[in-house]
């Protein structure tokens, strides 16, 4: 096994056992509790990602990749007909389904997103802090399965973590810029490495629009990057 390989299957594991406490960190509850006043920040840059995404209306046949526990699938069934919710984890879909109240337009696929491959297209593929754990060696592969999602007429957004020292728990140091590899920690004190890599909105726009996608991106005022593409023609 390479040492991808081996980060890849333990970020896989953490995220399973990190299902229960995972809405922590978005909700800014417990070691992801950084103070009233750095929360409302926080709060108010999800509501601007939250807003761009609604904007964009990702209706029709809607692909949701890393779907974790419904945060978003539940945002996208506002205008999709349907949402096919993808992850690794069983124990991120259950709490989905309970997320979405059984709504009968989605359908959940349990699957190691870096082999599994699309049997049909969509309308709209979706991934929210997603990006981020994919290697640089996955970098254009997996860019190149969103195209088969989409085909040559459907569009892309998604959302992921800016670099900053308040993203994530109190007690869990970004790695130096040019190290990919994260050390997270749960609640009970277990340790994982994690592939966590951050963009600069302007370098990532570049890349997508040299691997063939018409791409916009932008951050948030602190805490996120978030952008929408479409295939070039």
């Amino acid at each position: 096994m390479s040492q991808v390989e081996s980060v890849l299957a333990e970020q896989a594991h953490y995220y399973r056992e990190r299902a229960g406490e995972y809405e922590g960190w978005w909700f800014r509850r417990g070691r992801h509790d950084h103070g009233a006043e750095a929360n409302a920040r926080w709060f108010s840059d999800a509501a601007e990602a939250q807003d761009a995404l609604d904007r964009l209306m990702p209706a029709g046949d809607v692909l949701e990749l890393a779907c974790g526990t419904g945060l978003w699938t539940e945002r996208l069934l506002a205008n999709a007909t349907s949402v096919t919710a993808v992850d690794g984890s069983p124990e991120m879909l259950e709490l989905c389904r309970c997320r979405v109240g059984g709504d009968p337009r989605v359908s959940y696929v349990q699957t190691d997103l870096f082999v599994w491959e699309p049997e049909r297209t969509y309308d709209v593929c979706f991934f929210g802090f997603w990006l981020s754990h994919v290697p640089e060696e996955c970098f254009r592969e997996f860019w190149a399965k969103v195209r088969r999602v989409v085909g040559s007429d459907g569009r892309v957004f998604f959302i992921d973590s800016l670099r900053h020292d308040l993203s994530s728990a109190i007690d869990h140091e970004l790695p130096e810029p040019e190290n990919p590899v994260m050390l997270r920690r749960l609640d009970d004190g277990r340790e994982y490495h994690i592939v966590k890599r951050f963009y600069e909105p302007q370098a990532l726009q570049q890349q997508l629009v040299e691997l063939g996608w018409n791409a916009q991106v932008q951050t948030t005022r602190e805490f996120f990057i978030y952008g929408q593409a479409t295939p070039s023609a």
